[in-house]
């Protein structure tokens, strides 16, 4: 077992732990959390003797093996299935030995020790390692060097999870993953024979990966049993009780406190009076406890626009060669929130860059609403912000007309407070630095939003924030994100990118998990139906009720829409000859308002129709 005893330890003479102690279990896999800065990174540096602690222990079985991802794989000639095989020291070592040992008793032990250790079936398991993170069969066999510092991230957690340490430390390891992996992660950490300790504030793997969770917290550590959401309600009843005990004990001292005030002059009450003197010095001050900071997202609300307000026919997109995606129909509403789902590699970005008119369709048509507005946030734009200016300097350049005060105020709305909005990019953590690109991608108030993995640095509490802003949103979403909570929370609908199409997915998230760590490669969508010979699920009847209710709520926004432009045109001002041109407009908005409202009463049809055979079945 992992034993930390009354450690104590300073950065620059702020404590990080004072006296923390904490036992972790053999074989137990955990979550460490903790506020940002908190220490976390820091223990790990500890438990792997890397810094040296001011007092206490930290002490594992001897010959204890701790393993890591501390950098990314070098860009080398080496291919990625190599590299991770040579991650096993010991088998590689043993294997390099048996190439040149003569004396036959050393052969028989190096024969016996590789048995041991399952040596020869290594470079399956190194394989299936690798393809649960992404990398088919060729590109195992490709070099390193063939692949970005993301994807040399992947190979290097291939090669610490290969090697099987007896403690794994794991430090935001579905930072670097899509959620296909990040599924995989969860599923082969839950089965990993041995201790795992992981910093994460993906609420779904401390949910299903995990069997406790270690709270670094006020410079100690706690451990609590039970996966996250238990913790959090657990954390929550406690700082109830502890605010109320600190009410009540305020009460008390303040009727004491007065009675002394009163009586502490009277003769015949100062020995009453010295009691409660003394009452007081002896109670033991119960603080309540300090909440998490509220964190929070403010996005800019857009005017609302007619339906659709993307439209594709036909479309197809690529990068100057074959398409990537082919025979795109799709339509985007303004009050859509859609999730894409689909392995790496399949057309998720590219999917994203079209929609954001940062790609063009080579065939086809894409009509945009005339007014679209579109915020992309995607991975790579954090990195692209200016390293040598500060956050206020990013939006002067944007709004050169505002002033400082309003300025500032937009950043406080991404929690970006003074001393951040003075702070050069560079110095930012990466949390802040997420911030401030989702800043930049909504600060024109966009219609339609379109993120590409968001909650990358973002802690836990921020990850909620976004969840809530998300909700309150009238805008349009395009999510892709490896966080299934998040997913869970803000999509209603989902498409699956998948052998160069984009068709509904009409199940849920838990079926697409479900089916992920299974190994299905089919998938039912709506635009191939599967004749189905067994009974409806009860979820798949849930999904086509729920379609049927967006159906009729569309109708329904679509119908509210028609009555104000009937009524807009029976203005008889509106036909002045002046005004030619505004009528114009108006009745071609009509036009389109009576057209998308056909469009989504044979939705509904057919979505009814759905549920009536489903329910019959």
């Amino acid at each position: 077992m992992l034993k930390i005893e009354d450690i104590t330890y300073s950065v620059e003479g702020r404590p990080l732990f004072e006296g923390a102690s904490a036992t972790i279990p053999t074989g137990h896999k955990v979550g460490l959390v903790g506020r940002n800065g908190a220490g976390k990174t820091t223990l790990f540096r500890l438990i792997r003797g890397e810094l040296a602690l001011e007092g206490g222990s930290i002490s594992l079985p001897s010959r204890a093996r701790i393993g890591g991802v501390a950098q990314e794989v070098p860009s080398s000639e080496t291919s990625l299935l190599d590299t991770v095989l040579a991650a096993d020291e010991e088998r590689a070592a043993l294997l390099a030995e048996s190439q040149t040992a003569t004396d036959p008793t050393r052969i028989a032990e190096i024969q016996s020790r590789l048995a041991d250790i399952d040596a020869w079936s290594a470079e399956a398991r190194a394989s299936s390692i690798l393809k649960g993170l992404g990398f088919d069969t060729d590109q195992q066999r490709m070099p390193c060097s063939a692949f970005s510092g993301g994807w040399r991230m992947r190979v290097a957690l291939a090669g610490v999870l290969f090697s099987q340490p007896d403690l794994l430390l794991l430090d935001e390891p579905t930072n670097y993953l899509d959620l296909e992996g990040a599924l995989w992660l969860e599923s082969y950490l839950a089965k990993y024979p041995h201790t795992v300790l992981i910093i994460s504030h993906d609420r779904g793997l401390l949910n299903r990966a995990v069997q406790g969770i270690l709270h670094l917290d006020n410079r100690k550590l706690t451990y609590w049993s039970g996966p996250y959401d238990q913790f959090a309600r657990q954390m929550a009843e406690r700082r109830a009780v502890l605010a109320a005990e600190a009410k009540k004990q305020e009460a008390r001292r303040a009727h004491l406190q007065s009675f002394v005030d009163r009586f502490k002059a009277k003769a015949s009450k100062a020995t009453q009076a010295q009691s409660r003197v003394k009452m007081l010095e002896k109670m033991t001050p119960i603080t309540a406890p300090e909440d998490a900071k509220r964190v929070v997202f403010t996005f800019p609300e857009p005017e609302e626009l007619s339906p659709p307000i993307i439209n594709l026919e036909g479309a197809a997109v690529g990068y100057g060669g074959p398409p990537v995606l082919r025979k795109l129909s799709l339509r985007i509403d303004q009050d859509d929130r859609i999730a894409l789902l689909g392995r790496n590699g399949e057309g998720k970005s590219t999917l994203s860059k079209l929609l954001a008119g940062k790609l063009q369709a080579c065939e086809g048509r894409v009509h945009r609403s005339g007014k679209l507005r579109i915020g992309y946030f995607a991975q790579h734009q954090v990195d692209e912000l200016h390293v040598d200016e500060t956050p206020l300097q990013h939006l002067q350049r944007l709004r050169p007309d505002e002033g400082q005060p309003k300025l500032r105020a937009r950043l406080a709305g991404f929690g970006l407070m003074a001393d951040q909005a003075e702070t050069v990019v560079g110095r930012l953590s990466g949390g802040q630095k997420a911030r401030l690109s989702l800043l930049l991608a909504t600060i024109d108030a966009p219609h339609l939003l379109i993120l590409d993995e968001p909650t990358n640095h973002l802690d836990i509490e921020s990850r909620e924030a976004l969840v809530e802003a998300l909700t309150e949103y009238s805008g349009a979403v395009i999510l892709v994100s490896h966080d299934m909570h998040l997913l869970s929370l803000v999509a209603d609908r989902l498409w699956l990118v998948k052998g160069g199409a984009v068709t509904p997915f009409t199940e849920d998230l838990e079926a697409y998990r479900r089916m992920l760590l299974s190994g299905e490669d089919e998938v039912k969508n709506a635009a191939k139906p599967i004749e189905k010979t067994k009974k409806i699920g009860r979820d798949e009847i849930l999904s086509l009720r729920a379609e049927v209710r967006k159906c009729e709520e569309r109708i329904a926004k679509l119908e509210e829409m028609h009555g104000k432009l009937s009524a807009k045109l029976a203005d008889p001002a509106l036909y002045d000859d002046a005004k030619i041109h505004e009528l114009e407009s108006w009745n071609r908005k009509f036009a389109e308002c009576e057209e998308a409202m056909t469009k989504a009463e044979a939705l509904w049809i057919a979505a009814q129709e759905a549920l009536d055979a489903a329910e019959a079945g």
